[in-house]
């Protein structure tokens, strides 16, 4: 009976968060067919890990928490050294933007690539706290940070991709 409710349990969180899951991991990811593996592993390892599950976090970041931690074991395994240059300085990717991403507007694009470009840490901060739009409470409790440590990264994070924007010659009122 246990194994059913968690069933249940899994289910609605997929229909509740599964798109935000599936962007924010694309978003971090950069490809759309590993986003979507991703997000079914993130699933299954919520349902493997429900009894340990204790409510101190909504949901939806405990859920983010995990996609955060199967995503960067992926990158780990996929790109060891790029993840390790990508913990200590800026690193620009040009690998192939996914198809949803290249039929979003050019601003949209420039914005995409330019994350791409800068640390990790300053991309998931931005993602979490400008683009899925979650409290710097949520953001630290998905990032296991305190609620400074966001609030300074986000700062540095905003810095570094108005540079990468600039550098890269995107001009926008908004940057």
């Amino acid at each position: 009976m246990q194994e059913e409710k968690a069933k249940e349990k899994l289910k609605e969180w997929y229909q509740l968060y599964s798109d935000d899951i599936f962007r924010y991991i694309l978003m971090m990811a950069g490809d759309q067919e590993r986003a979507k593996d991703l997000t079914h592993d993130t699933f299954l390892k919520a349902y493997h890990s429900l009894s340990s599950f204790k409510g101190e976090t909504s949901d939806k970041n405990w859920l983010y928490r995990i996609a955060r931690n199967v995503t960067i074991d992926d990158m780990r395994k996929r790109k060891p050294l790029r993840y390790l240059l990508d913990s200590f300085a800026s690193l620009a990717s040009h690998d192939p933007l996914p198809e949803k991403v290249a039929q979003l507007g050019e601003q949209e694009e420039e914005l995409y690539r330019a994350l791409q470009a800068i640390k990790r840490s300053y991309r998931e901060v931005i993602i979490l706290r400008k683009i899925k739009e979650l409290t710097i409470k949520e953001t630290a409790e998905v990032l296991d940070w305190t609620e400074n440590k966001v609030k300074v990264t986000l700062f540095r994070g905003l810095e570094a991709l108005k540079k990468q924007m600039i550098k890269e010659g995107y001009k926008h009122e908004t940057y």
